[in-house]
């Protein structure tokens, strides 16, 4: 009956441990939303491309008319757009990370620096599209920037053409990073030589860069002193040539071609972002050391190997060693243990992770001891209630900090607990377990 009642309270415990766990992902959404508004005019993350060449051309095209059910074909003349990627393009990034805070959260965000060459010439694949050069308008010709957050663009954007300073322009950027960036429009080429440009601007972002490649060799090299950098998308920068420690990272994207990217140079279409694997975006993130709100949702996950410890314990000093622990004491040695979470979140918004963990630990074990020390009748018993919480919170914290050995530390640990429940009760006689004593003495 004791071991059916410990049950019960351990499930109705499950109502307020998901309430924790509600509250833990509402504090996340907060602190998300907080730090839009530490973005909010600075710039979100970004995602940039490299500049595309864009020269209008006209176009002839055949339509069809149907009038009193004759059917009836002309042409006309209108303009399109060629879209020229670069033959080759090196592009050089540095990131300065900082902290911006907003009431108690805090975001990381960056100054950058971006500057790069690019080469554009007019390939064969000019005839293969049915393009006559006579009907390229050169002289309107404009260099495309993609910035998927324009509110982060900075003082100091420059841009050239064969040596020739180019006016900017806003807006009209490619379709990759949904027509966000900025424009230049291209004086003095005709399309008989390569044009080489060379360009440069200063962006701010939050928590993370793209770069979206485009072109025939697409080569990226970035470095910051932030230390935790994460690579993601559809490219990783070369292992041989990427660095990261306590001083910063570096990492280069080397040689990222059409033909990986499937392709061509040379399109009358402008190419949006994919969903392919190879076109996605190569990705640079700021990550936090710690996601302190993924460490409590964690924590939280274990909240019943707190419980069952604790209640397995008190069920063995009420069947072993004679105290009586009723059902309310089950459920206040319970409740104590939830709060240990609540405190845990509240703490660690203000103060971190590791020193939440170690005042909220503290508090509830010397408050589950000191009660356990009047439910158990002795200060001897206590302390083993104390020092196997002292151990649980240890054990806890090194399971959130351990990826990859946590399953089977955690193992272990219901092994240690299940063999010394049996250990403890390898005496109690279970059969004669709620029969009176004349029928346990025959």
């Amino acid at each position: 009956m004791k071991l059916l009642l410990a049950g019960l309270v351990a499930a109705v415990l499950i109502v307020p441990l998901l309430m924790v766990y509600a509250l833990v992902y509402d504090r996340q959404e907060e602190s998300e939303r907080a730090q839009e508004q530490i973005t909010r005019g600075w710039g979100g993350a970004q995602t940039i491309t490299g500049p595309v060449l864009v020269i209008p051309f006209t176009d002839e095209v055949v339509e069809a008319e149907t009038v009193d059910g004759v059917t009836t074909q002309r042409r006309r003349q209108v303009q399109r757009e060629l879209f020229v990627s670069p033959q080759q393009q090196d592009i050089a990034t540095a990131l300065d990370p900082d902290r911006k805070g907003y009431a108690i959260y805090e975001s990381v965000v960056y100054s950058g620096t971006l500057e790069g060459t690019a080469r554009y010439a007019l390939t064969s694949e000019l005839e293969r599209l049915d393009i006559d050069r006579a009907d390229l308008m050169f002289d309107e010709a404009e260099l495309r920037f993609g910035i998927s957050d324009t509110r982060g663009l900075s003082d100091g954007a420059s841009v050239s053409a064969d040596g020739n300073a180019l006016e900017l322009s806003p807006g009209n950027g490619p379709l990759a990073t949904g027509g966000a960036g900025f424009s230049a429009a291209v004086t003095g080429w005709t399309g008989e030589q390569p044009l080489d440009v060379r360009w440069s601007y200063g962006l701010r972002g939050t928590r993370s860069l793209s770069l979206v490649p485009r072109g025939g060799d697409t080569q990226w090299r970035v470095t910051s002193p932030w230390p935790h950098p994460s690579f993601t998308g559809g490219y990783l920068p070369e292992p041989s040539q990427t660095e990261t420690g306590e001083g910063g990272f570096t990492a280069v994207y080397p040689g990222i071609t059409n033909l990986a990217l499937g392709q061509s140079l040379l399109s009358v279409a402008d190419q949006p972002a994919s969903e392919g694997e190879a076109t996605q975006p190569a990705t640079i993130g700021l990550v936090e050391p710690v996601d302190l709100y993924s460490q409590v949702d964690r924590a939280v996950k274990y909240g019943f190997l707190f419980i069952g410890f604790t209640f397995a314990a008190l069920l063995m000093f009420d069947i072993v060693g004679g105290a009586r622990v009723a059902s309310a004491e089950y459920l206040l040695n319970g409740a104590g243990l939830i709060l240990f979470f609540v405190m845990l979140l509240a703490f660690a918004e203000v103060i971190g992770f590791g020193l939440a963990y170690l005042l909220a630990a503290a508090a509830i074990i010397a408050l589950l001891t000191a009660y356990s020390a009047a439910v158990l009748g002795t200060w001897r018993r206590a302390a083993f209630i104390g020092a196997m919480l002292a151990g649980l919170y240890a054990v806890l914290y090194v399971l959130l900090n351990e990826e990859t050995y946590s399953l089977v530390i955690g193992s272990l640990l219901l092994f240690a607990a299940l063999a010394g429940v049996m250990y403890a009760t390898r005496n109690v006689d279970w059969s004669a377990v709620g029969r009176n004593g004349d029928e346990a003495a025959a």
